[in-house]
């Protein structure tokens, strides 16, 4: 049996403030690092240990794979990491009060920002961060709906996690709510609408049965 874990990051500085973070290479608050080595201890305890993990290139998720990782003995498994698995950017809304953007906008404009499937935030400006740097311009979100995610998303999900779902035994990948969000849509089979319902809360293990090409979750 081989056993996929998806793995939100624990909590964030900018989460506890309710801001918007996106691309923002946020760290975690102490909350999210003791949160990360609780998810890792209870991997342990349930026996998922991971034999390879991926995550995006952000601090917040880097960190938690390495305390998670860490908790349940593993810290020498090989880590992968691409900015595909990088959160959905939130555009000009990043680093924002997410109360304030619902008071000045309403409550069904600012959902369709947060869960609209299809609904992009205010555009921003590209990163410009060197983790990007030998991005094309045309791969630089300056703002994305879940769809968008998803496009740039499946493509890795098919050519890197995939190979390593027949491979290994237990495959750890440690990424953002709204890209997780993503993910668990295309495995379940969930639709558009639908998947504004979906959450994936900090570092809780959403862990699925992986055989002949299709997913059964566990937890």
């Amino acid at each position: 049996m081989t056993v996929l874990v998806l793995l939100r990051h624990g909590e964030s500085a900018w989460n506890a403030q309710n801001l918007f973070a996106g691309w923002a290479d946020v760290a975690l608050s102490e909350r999210g690092r003791q949160q990360a080595r609780r998810a890792g201890a209870l991997l342990a305890a349930r026996g998922f240990l991971p034999d390879v993990v991926h995550t995006s290139v952000q601090r917040r998720a880097i960190v938690t794979a390495d305390l998670a990782l860490a908790a349940c003995g593993r810290p020498w498994v090989a880590v992968r990491r691409s900015w595909r698995l990088n959160s959905n950017h939130y555009g000009a809304l990043q680093g924002q009060s997410k109360a304030e953007v619902r008071a000045a906008v309403g409550e069904e404009q600012f959902m369709a920002w947060r869960r609209g499937f299809r609904v992009r935030p205010p555009l921003g400006e590209p990163d410009d961060d060197p983790r990007y740097a030998a991005l094309p311009p045309v791969a630089r979100p300056r703002g994305e709906s879940l769809h968008d995610v998803t496009e740039r998303l499946l493509p890795y999900w098919h050519d890197a996690i995939i190979p390593d779902l027949y491979w290994y035994n237990c495959v750890l990948v440690v990424s953002h709510g709204n890209t997780l969000r993503a993910l668990i849509k295309h495995l379940e089979g969930v639709g558009d609408d639908a998947s504004a319902g979906l959450e994936v809360p900090n570092a809780v293990p959403v862990c699925y049965q992986f055989t002949a090409g299709r997913a059964r979750r566990l937890m």
